[in-house]
């Protein structure tokens, strides 16, 4: 009997995802909560999600109302079984991903996927293995693949003239950042030749999409926020675009990878403004 069900286990397909968001919060002693939000592929009744770390804490899957879901952990994967929930919470706590030299910590990150690092309060950035996408307050949003933010934890004291020291500022860091993202978006208006004066008409639009690598459905869901003011809901854009759900929430994380649009977070439904 056992044999038989772990057959069944084993030709089961386990189902794709598209994951809706990533974060990681850190604490003062090195624990990191992991949160991720995946949207299940359709009609699908499990779905296999990799655990980023070896060892965890506390872990919890629920859906959107917060109903708790069933799961099992098996060999680094998160085996959940979605009962037709449309997006699924999953949550748990690790030791794994920090480490510490001295006063500095170091976050070590691998995924497919862009996340967001929730720092301490009080952290000091002092190494970036990337150009951020994104830095709000303590939060840091970081593409996709091997990445690693150092930091320590003290008190912001106002320092003496001519001191020297090896961190980084946050504001300073912020400054780079501006800098290198106001250069990118130098060289990206002069190869794609578009307009050098305020928001591009609907043909200089056009113009740019022609030469970037996009499908017609991407196309024309850009298109269609650019008529809407830059900004839509994804319900609204979806609809326009005849999508289903889940096709349409992929080519939206496609579009924010490749840094064309950002997918904003509201209280009843998620909204999508452009970028460039």
């Amino acid at each position: 009997m056992a044999l038989v069900a772990f057959m069944i286990i084993l030709l089961h397909p386990v189902s794709a995802y598209t994951t809706s968001s990533l974060t990681f919060t850190v604490y003062g002693d090195g624990y990191v909560e992991v949160a991720q939000e995946v949207l299940p592929g359709e009609y699908e009744d499990q779905i296999q999600l990799p655990l980023l770390a070896e060892h965890v804490e506390n872990v919890i899957v629920e859906d959107t109302d917060g109903n708790p879901l069933n799961f099992q952990l098996n060999e680094g994967k998160l085996l959940v079984y979605t009962n037709d929930a449309d997006l699924i919470r999953a949550s748990y706590y690790t030791p794994d991903l920090t480490s510490k030299e001295g006063i500095v910590w170091t976050l070590s990150v691998s995924t497919n996927d862009p996340f967001t690092v929730v720092l301490p309060e009080g952290a000091i950035v002092v190494d970036l293995s990337d150009i951020p996408l994104e830095i709000a307050g303590d939060s840091i949003t970081m593409p996709p693949g091997n990445q690693s933010i150092s930091y320590t934890i003290e008190a912001r004291t106002t320092t003496s003239t001519g001191s020297t020291g090896s961190t980084w500022p946050y504001s300073f860091l912020a400054l780079g950042i501006l800098i290198a993202a106001g250069a990118a978006y130098l060289g990206f208006k002069k190869k794609s030749g578009g307009s050098s004066g305020g928001t591009p008409t609907r043909e200089e639009f056009e113009a740019k999409l022609a030469n970037l690598d996009l499908n017609d459905e991407e196309k024309r869901a850009l298109l269609y926020i650019f008529d809407k003011g830059g900004k839509a809901s994804q319900a609204e854009v979806r609809e326009a675009i005849g999508l289903p759900k889940t096709t349409a929430w992929r080519m939206f994380k496609r579009l924010e990878r490749k840094g064309l649009v950002k997918i904003l977070k509201g209280k009843k439904e998620n909204w999508v403004e452009l970028r460039f």
